[in-house]
């Protein structure tokens, strides 16, 4: 990753902040924004300034350069302006990993009009916007590579999930489209579909209560035995770093070859 530049959305926790250092430990500049602050339909806390100061932190320790903005994926114009300005900072852009997502689980007949759009206005529409703000400069630097981030439920049916499985399904459309479009720019687009992820949103009590429905306040030790019941390897979850290094190989000239892929990193989840 020696010279090159990431662009990274949700970047203040979760998978957004683990692509962050993994990708600077590899010597990539990082352009990272997040909306840092919570959204009325999502039932659990999203990132804060404090987390993406902490994702800084953590980036300029590695040995790493680092441009942080607050900035939300839903709003095209402020998106593009971020990653002009990173742009115009290290000169250049070369890999985006759109990772920036919500969840809001509820039976789809429940799932209220603000619910079904909040969710695919980040989910979908600003994997979009982070598209269509990145993709003039990674044309413009002769080719590139874009990891979208999808998951399970956007290759099956999930249950208590309709919006965000409609979304992720969505994602997997568009990556295959500009898989096709892009190819001739040497630009790459593939997608990483994951099984739970231990974040704030994936162990979040809405997602706890959807494999413990019996207990009032399950715990993370209560819904394990039923996270890893998804799973043929029999572990609850993957790790951070296992979602990291798989978009690591995706972001390198390791595949360079690799285009229009839905990748799983699923502990087997898509055979059960």
């Amino acid at each position: 990753m020696s010279g090159k530049v990431a662009l990274v959305t949700g970047a203040a926790r979760g998978q957004g902040r683990s692509h962050c250092l993994r990708l600077a430990q590899e010597g990539a500049d990082i352009i990272a924004l997040d909306v840092c602050r919570n959204i009325d339909t999502v039932p659990y806390a999203l990132g804060t300034e404090a987390d993406l100061a902490e994702t800084v932190a953590l980036v300029e320790e590695s040995g790493g350069r680092i441009l942080a903005r607050h900035a939300d994926v839903r709003d095209r114009e402020g998106l593009t302006a971020v990653v002009d300005e990173g742009v115009a900072l290290f000169g250049a852009l070369d890999i985006v990993s759109a990772n920036a997502g919500v969840m809001s689980p509820a039976k789809t007949l429940e799932l209220t009009s603000e619910m079904w759009q909040d969710l695919l206005d980040v989910n979908l529409v600003g994997v979009y916007n982070t598209c269509a703000a990145a993709i003039p400069h990674l044309i413009a630097g002769k080719g590139g590579s874009i990891v979208l981030t999808s998951s399970c439920s956007g290759l099956r049916g999930t249950p208590n999930l309709a919006h965000y499985s409609a979304a992720k399904h969505g994602v997997v459309g568009l990556m295959r489209t500009l898989a096709i479009e892009l190819a001739p720019e040497f630009i790459r687009v593939n997608t990483i579909h994951t099984t739970v992820v231990p974040t704030g949103m994936g162990l979040s009590d809405a997602v706890l209560e959807l494999f413990r429905p019996d207990l009032p306040r399950p715990t993370v030790e209560d819904a394990r035995a039923g996270f890893a019941q998804q799973n043929l390897i029999p572990v609850p979850w993957v790790e951070l770093d296992d979602v990291s290094n798989a978009l690591l190989f995706l972001a390198s000239d390791e595949s360079r070859y690799i285009t229009g892929v839905a990748l799983p990193v699923d502990a087997g989840s898509m055979e059960k």
